[in-house]
């Protein structure tokens, strides 16, 4: 919908906010920070749960590229293959030079090659990075990550 706006198509930047996130006030200024240097920054937060995990995936440094979990590195513009879309700001131009659909689910078998699983965000960043786009995570942007269920904020 953004896309197809005569106004809003022009605009440089679109963020992605889950329902479930706690956003810090000034975030969208810290994550704007880096925007020069990366084409999407997003804020810190963790799965839910005691063993939770940062939601920072795979260092752009390590070969063969991956998508564990860093640990992140305090108040830092923390490079990565892949983030959550929970709390993200993304360049609009990517979502215009990247193929439609952006956003695929996928657990399938692959012959020759496998199973393949992977989450829609985690999808998108695969699919981006084709292109040569950068990413990173702000740590200093803390994103609380609500659990309805347990009224935890993780």
């Amino acid at each position: 919908m953004v896309l197809d706006n005569p106004e809003l198509s022009k605009w440089k930047y679109v963020l992605t906010v889950e329902e479930d996130n706690c956003p810090p006030p000034d975030g969208v200024m810290k994550l704007y920070e880096g925007m020069e240097k990366f084409d999407a920054v997003g804020g810190l937060y963790w799965t839910k749960g005691e063993q939770g995990q940062p939601m920072i995936y795979g260092n752009p440094q390590e070969k063969p590229k991956t998508f564990v979990p860093q640990l992140p590195v305090p108040d830092s513009f923390q490079p990565c293959n892949g983030l959550g879309m929970g709390f993200t700001l993304f360049k609009l131009k990517m979502f215009k030079k990247i193929p439609f659909p952006w956003f695929r689910t996928l657990q399938e078998f692959v012959p020759g090659q496998g199973t393949r699983a992977c989450t829609q965000d985690l999808y998108f960043f695969q699919e981006a990075a084709k292109f040569g786009y950068k990413f990173a995570c702000n740590t200093s942007v803390k994103v609380g990550h609500y659990d309805a269920g347990s009224e935890t904020i993780w």
